[in-house]
């Protein structure tokens, strides 16, 4: 009887450890799945965003957004409280992605959803050279990913030299750089408030900084259509607070190489809504190029020892 009962006793033990090992495995799939999800939102939202422009100019779009997209994360995600001590540093986030998503949208004017996604991309390789003017020091990977990176950019925005540069890349440009710094002041902010505070806290600067932006915006238009409502929709509630929510559960079971790896995707999934939607592709120099920036991200962000960096996000 004594030996019968070791005998169950064991075999409940070993599938009690059993079920232990299962379950994260379990949790990291649906996680990296979700993952998946929201980067494919994340670089669908290109095509999106560069049809509703067709109806709405950039700053009331991105005013109405993230007004949108603030009130569902201080509701779902801060669970309508924000640390008092986290309203500056959220802010200050808020103003680099407000001119980040302000360069971005009026760039995409005048590019296409493809080359927005990849020259936005970069702003993960832009990091390592900002970081050359702070206290942290750049890892070599960090380096060889913005080599890459530079290089991509290089190709991608002057194909065919100076002469053929488009508008809409360099503005583009310039909002990645903007990205880039936000990305450093995340990594400076992150480590002393809590991720539940900032986020909604930069959301709502952005929606708070276009809104004071538009009566400034002398050649403004809104064009209230069936395109423009389904955009509003799918960029405010699916790829902010949806896709920010399901990041701060998913992040918990994935490594960070895995999560860096599937945001790097972005711009793929850009690419391939752009060709399927729009029949838009990359030629010549800047399929190259966008190749090194792809390169230069998965480097950057898989070995580099940072955070993962969505484009959209």
């Amino acid at each position: 009887m004594r030996g019968q009962l070791e005998s169950e006793m064991e075999q409940l033990l070993f599938d009690a450890a059993l079920a232990r090992r299962r379950h994260p495995l379990n949790k990291r799939k649906q996680a990296e799945l979700l993952l998946l999800l929201i980067t494919f939102i994340w670089g669908s939202t290109f095509v999106v965003v560069k049809q509703a422009l067709r109806d709405a100019s950039p700053v009331p779009f991105i005013a109405l957004r993230f007004a949108a997209a603030s009130l569902l994360l201080l509701v779902f995600l801060a669970r309508g409280r924000i640390d008092r001590k986290a309203i500056l540093p959220g802010s200050i986030l808020g103003l680099f992605l407000f001119l980040g998503y302000i360069f971005q949208t009026s760039g995409l004017v005048y590019t296409t959803p493809s080359k927005s996604a990849f020259i936005t991309g970069s702003s993960v390789i832009l990091v390592p050279i900002l970081l050359l003017f702070g206290e942290s020091r750049p890892r070599p990977s960090n380096f060889m990913g913005g080599t890459l990176g530079l290089a991509g950019l290089y190709l991608m925005v002057m194909p065919k030299g100076f002469s053929t540069v488009n508008r809409g890349d360099v503005l583009t440009l310039i909002g990645a750089v903007a990205f880039a710094v936000q990305i450093v002041l995340v990594g400076y902010y992150a480590r002393r408030f809590s991720f539940l505070d900032l986020v909604p806290m930069q959301i709502l600067a952005v929606g708070l900084l276009a809104l004071g932006a538009w009566p400034f915006d002398p050649g403004w238009k809104l064009h209230w259509t069936h395109g423009l409502i389904a955009a509003f929709a799918i960029t405010a509630v699916l790829a902010t607070a949806f896709a920010f929510s399901v990041q701060n559960w998913a992040q918990q079971y994935t490594p960070p190489a895995h999560t860096a790896l599937i945001f790097a995707f972005e711009p793929v999934f850009a690419l391939l809504a752009s060709w399927v939607l729009l029949r838009q592709r990359l030629e010549g120099r800047a399929i190259l190029g966008g190749a090194f920036i792809l390169a230069g991200m998965i480097v950057a962000e898989v070995w580099g020892g940072g955070g993962p960096s969505p484009v959209e996000g």
